[in-house]
């Protein structure tokens, strides 16, 4: 009896060991397996705490994990600062800051990933699919109302026949489908309180018409397509909590209205957009962005813009490359932007590069002055061995490698075959590359078959020095071949990395 209250009293105190800061377990490696034992179903966020993406998501975080608590449920989050507990992130793969993994079961082998938005009904409703079955079934009018009611979108089948083969392709649409909860119900009262007359499936939401009613052959796919063509609003707002859902979506032509929300004729000109939306619902994102943010300031530079050029309207597609389009006109009303809009999906768009014009003086220096005017004729000079840099102004990794950059420009400054070269990447663009982290360090050898060559090899003047006197083998690899971070595989990245000498990949994410 001694043994088994000792053993209890240093289970209880070892379990005590687990902090919690706001209802969210604080863990380490010396208590991670401890934790997985304790409570087998839990969400962990690997973090950075000077990572801005981390405190934005920290009170959605904190506010699921009170719901959840209660709720009585036995689904915990937890939070591991990647900083301090880097063996517990390198085990797990942690790339990029915030990274959340869902452990199931007390598992700790193949964790999986977060895949839903950043508000807490999101967390919710997306562990709650994990763990439980994939449709609710209801059966009082009350329960029916709370489920519309508690979330921004959500999916009833109304069916007299559970087992028909409509409700089971619902159930199967239902299992796909992480952050949208999914009910069904064949009680009378249930119809009559939503007007529904006979057997079908409705789209419950708190924007826009607010109900979409399914019209089709019923299938799983023909069901996913008209969940994700109608669970966005017409027009979404891009924040820090609708990003996943934006970059996360099956949709992946974009159409971006930059316009001070501050603006007089705000009202006018969203109501133009809107009006053009509803033409392109599953073709094309409609996205709003506030152009006196600071926190889009980025974005706006990415598009070569400035807060001056706003209002302004662009268009990308994030298939295997990123491609952007302007349109002629800057008239921002509904049919403008349609007409835009249906030229690009009848595929009669040119891609729109950008490009600064010329400097006087981009030869003057060690380090010549590349932009898109003159990238082709420089670059693709059958004579020269061309090395290229493709930066930023902001990040943090390329002015690290600035003075290092110069040096090697400084050497071969005399070289009848070799220039070293940079472009801004942000205010330039060009077809024959696509840039997705900085700095991106590419190499042109001089013939006539357009190679070009990345550069995977040590950033220092002596790995820069043998990579060209080996014409471009030493520290080389083909284009498409490299390792390099892209936007896909890291959700998230804060700068800071780069200032604070963070250890990372020694890129900086578009």
């Amino acid at each position: 009896m001694f043994k088994f209250w000792l053993l209890c009293t240093l289970a209880v105190a070892s379990r005590a060991d687990i902090a919690e800061e706001e209802d969210v377990l604080v863990l380490k490696k010396s208590n991670f397996d401890e934790a997985l034992q304790a409570h087998p179903n839990i969400l962990v966020e690997f973090y950075a705490p000077w990572c801005g993406h981390c405190k934005a998501l920290a009170p959605e975080y904190a506010k699921a994990a009170g719901m959840l608590k209660a709720e009585g449920s036995e689904i915990r989050l937890g939070k591991v600062d990647a900083t301090e507990e880097s063996e517990l992130a390198q085990e797990f793969g942690v790339r990029g800051y915030p990274t959340i993994k869902f452990f199931k079961g007390g598992e700790k082998q193949s964790p999986k990933e977060y895949s839903a938005g950043r508000q807490a009904d999101d967390i919710v409703n997306w562990l709650k699919k994990r763990t439980g079955p994939a449709i609710s079934t209801l059966t009082e009018v009350t329960t029916a109302e709370s489920l519309i009611a508690d979330n921004e979108v959500a999916v009833i089948g109304f069916f007299k026949d559970a087992q028909s083969a409509d409700a089971k392709a619902l159930e199967k649409a239902a299992e796909a489908i992480d952050d949208i909860p999914f009910a069904m119900t064949s009680d009378s009262d249930i119809y009559s309180k939503f007007e529904v007359s006979k057997d079908g499936i409705i789209l419950f939401k708190k924007f826009d018409e607010g109900r979409n009613i399914f019209d089709g052959e019923v299938t799983k796919e023909n069901l996913l397509a008209f969940v994700r063509g109608n669970q966005l609003p017409l027009v979404i707002e891009f924040t820090e909590q609708t990003a996943p859902k934006i970059f996360g979506g099956d949709i992946k032509s974009h159409i971006l209205m930059f316009l001070p929300k501050a603006a007089s004729d705000f009202d006018e000109k969203m109501n133009h957009f809107k009006k053009a939306a509803e033409g392109f619902k599953g073709q094309i994102l409609f996205i709003f962005i506030d152009s006196d943010l600071d926190d889009n300031q980025r974005i706006l530079e990415f598009f070569g813009l400035k807060k001056e050029d706003c209002p302004a309207i662009r268009l990308i597609t994030l298939e295997d490359e990123m491609t952007k389009y302007k349109p002629e006109s800057s008239d921002i009303t509904a049919e403008s932007i349609t007409k835009f809009c249906t030229l690009f999906v009848e595929g009669k768009l040119k891609a729109h590069l950008m490009s600064q014009d010329i400097p006087e003086d981009w030869d003057k220096n060690p380090v010549k002055i590349l932009v898109g005017k003159n990238f082709e004729e420089v670059a693709f000079n059958p004579s020269k061995n061309v090395f290229v840099e493709f930066y930023a102004p902001w990040c943090g990794h390329c002015k690290q490698l600035t003075p290092i950059w110069e040096q090697l420009g400084e050497k071969f400054k005399d070289s009848p075959d070799t220039i070293v070269a940079k472009m801004d990447s942000t205010a330039n663009e060009i077809e024959a590359v696509k840039v997705h982290s900085f700095p991106t360090l590419k190499f042109f050898p001089a013939g006539d078959g357009r190679q070009v060559i990345d550069y995977n090899g040590e950033r220092t003047l002596e790995g820069f020095t043998k990579f060209l006197e080996s014409g471009g083998k030493e520290g080389g690899a083909p284009a498409g071949d490299d390792d390099d971070l892209d936007t896909d595989d890291l959700e998230d990245v804060d700068d800071s990395d780069a200032e604070d000498g963070g250890d990372d990949d020694g890129h900086d994410e578009l």
